[in-house]
């Protein structure tokens, strides 16, 4: 969601703040601010609605402001419509409008999450004589603690932890006092936090990019932790306000992978780096030709007991669930449930007690998987998290951890991060089959020799972006576009169908190809596009046979299959074809051409394909 930057040490703040703001752009934002001091009383605050560039030109790339000390934020709306005035940073001050320019107030800060008690503590502080200027639960949060560091005459770092007992909710909040020039103060609760440090200079963000220029040795802050930040120093403290020692996590990729490298967008780079981003992820899992989950902590024996298996995820991810549900129960015949993590975490949790929890999430941040993460640990149920970000605090707090090896992924729409999910979850249930006494040695074999030959296979599909690209233009109008499939086909179509919608702006569901004539297909019209996803070999014949009820009603069709399928061009308009494999490992061909498919359309129609209006890259409140 929203981006949080800070900087205290020896150079200028601001254009190092502005940087860092930059490499948090995919976080989604529609306004941002800066706030910096130069080590008198006053911090110059500056605001400004839309593009991060509009706040670089009213600062001149931030070298209109002195300082060597400041905070960053872009906002995404929760509280409050996009607003210079609901822009932070929020001051504790009684300030009117934008509360822009240079300001004399005790404490400035910048927030992510959202206060749910917001207005109840509003109320409180109004009549203790605060004013509030903006409509901002982050306003209230930062006047809290000023009233509790005023009222107690106590310390920013008690002030904090006295605000955290009395709030509720998620935050990442970056504070600074009038009082201690030169020092940031931060805090949070289930929304991510990074320090790093470097030559005597000290970096906080939101996520590792805005900091990876200046160092690989990252801090992840607890739950619940708050931690003061001088230049070259960062001191950690719990709940209690004791100070705890906390151990750096080393990040191995470099700043050049969140960068384009020459593509015109990230999109579009990270869908051409799919092939590297499974193929690592295979490659820490298989070893000697045997797929090795004890990195994950995941024994045979933890295997050979697990009764069923719940999925809990949200968007992308719960789509890799999906698949991964089809994939595990065909192969290891246990029960499987995929459900969205918002719905889980709210329903009478009916689970064996030798179940195993699975989560997914690219981020390890996002927040309706991390309930029900924990939802599920308070039952006494195992997790497993299948997640991309070391140190991420769902990979810290799940029982067990399969990390996938994606590197950063920097647009929205999520492509590679998926990709490497579906590789994570097919060779986890190979490992469970085989655990379990399901598969035999030779079968044991093929799927272990299928999953390593995937990476080659997608590589190949996306050689033949130009047709997918050609058809992109002739449907870049389209106002509404159906997937359909059955089965796994139609996990994959779910993802299709989202990928078109997220970026494009058009219209687009996801049905089971049978459920058509359940209502569906009294929205087919002439020119509709219809498009089917057909590598189930014992389903496509059905599947081209709803399509066709489509095409009598006028829709243009359009058919994903595999190789060797060539008798379906009798039935659809246009056919891509993926190189045939495993039918259970499909959905990672298939899906390219779905990616590039919404990638030419939203390029066609002239929009933002790394920034698309209203989302953001890691869902980090409810």
């Amino acid at each position: 969601m929203c981006g949080i930057v800070g900087f205290t040490g020896i150079q200028q703040a601001a254009p190092v703040l502005l940087d860092g703001l930059s490499k948090l752009e995919y976080r989604g934002y529609d306004s941002s601010g800066l706030a910096v001091r130069d080590g008198s009383s006053l911090a110059e605050v500056v605001k400004a609605t839309g593009k991060l560039r509009n706040l670089a030109e009213k600062t001149d790339g931030g070298r209109a402001l002195p300082g060597t000390c400041g905070i960053g934020h872009t906002r995404w709306a929760t509280h409050g419509e996009p607003s210079q005035t609901n822009a932070h940073p929020h001051v504790s001050g009684n300030a009117t409008g934008s509360a822009s320019g240079p300001v004399e107030s005790d404490v400035v800060g910048v927030h992510n999450g959202i206060i749910e008690n917001y207005e109840e503590l509003k109320a409180k502080l109004s009549g203790h004589g605060y004013t509030f200027y903006s409509s901002t639960d982050t306003e209230v949060a930062i006047k809290l603690v000023d009233y509790y560091y005023k009222k107690y005459k106590i310390g920013p770092i008690d002030a904090i932890n006295r605000m955290m007992v009395r709030v509720r909710g998620s935050y990442a909040l970056a504070l600074m006092f009038k009082d201690y020039p030169g020092e940031i103060y931060a805090a949070r609760k289930d929304s991510p936090m990074v320090i790093g440090m470097s030559g005597g200079e000290t970096f906080l963000a939101s996520d590792v990019p805005a900091v990876l220029k200046y160092t690989r040795d990252i801090y992840y802050i607890d739950n619940l932790q708050s931690v003061r930040l001088l230049p070259g120093e960062a001191h950690f403290f719990d709940l209690n306000g004791d100070e705890v020692e906390m151990k750096s996590t080393h990040i191995s990729w470099d700043a050049k992978s969140a960068e384009k490298g020459g593509f015109e967008h990230f999109m579009i780079k990270e869908i051409h780096e799919q092939p590297r981003a499974v193929k690592d992820t295979l490659a820490s899992i298989i070893k000697d030709g045997k797929i090795d989950l004890s990195a994950a902590g995941m024994t045979d024996e933890i295997l050979s007991g697990i009764s069923e298996i719940r999925i809990a995820a949200c968007g992308s991810a719960w789509h890799a669930g999906v698949i991964g549900q089809y994939v595990i129960e065909d192969l290891a015949e246990i029960p499987v449930r995929a459900e969205l993590a918002s719905e889980f975490r709210y329903r009478k949790m009916l689970i064996d007690k030798n179940a195993l929890l699975i989560v997914i999430s690219q981020s390890g941040e996002t927040a309706d998987t991390l309930a029900a993460l924990r939802a599920a640990k308070e039952q006494g149920i195992r997790t497993m998290a299948v997640v991309n970000v070391v140190g991420s605090t769902i990979a810290r707090e799940a029982d067990n951890v399969l990390y996938t090896l994606a590197g950063p992924e920097i647009a929205v729409a999520t492509t590679k991060a998926y990709s490497a999910q579906l590789a994570a979850m097919y060779a986890f249930a190979v490992a469970l089959a085989s655990a379990k006494g399901r598969l035999d040695s030779a079968d044991y074999k093929y799927y272990v020799e299928e999953l390593q030959a995937l990476p080659d296979k997608i590589e190949r599909v996306l050689e033949n972006k130009e047709r997918i690209q050609w058809f992109a233009s002739k449907y870049s109008n389209a106002r509404d576009v159906f997937f359909i499939g059955r089965g796994m086909d139609y996990a994959i179509s779910l993802e299709g169908s989202l990928k078109m919608k997220e970026i494009s702006y058009i219209h687009s569901e996801a049905y089971a190809a049978g459920e058509l004539k359940h209502g569906t297909i009294s929205l087919i019209e002439n020119g509709i596009l219809v498009i089917g996803v057909l590598t189930q070999g014992e389903l496509l014949e059905k599947t081209v046979s709803n399509m066709a009820e489509c095409k009598a009603r006028g829709a243009y069709l359009m058919g994903v299959t595999v190789n060797g399928n060539y008798s379906i061009e009798d039935s659809v308009n246009f056919t891509i074809y993926v190189p045939r494999c495993d039918e259970h490992f499909a959905g990672s061909l298939a899906v390219i051409p779905l990616q590039l498919l919404g990638y030419y359309i939203s390029v066609a129609r002239g929009l933002d394909v790394d920034k698309p209006r209203n989302l953001a890259k890691s869902v980090t409140v409810e």
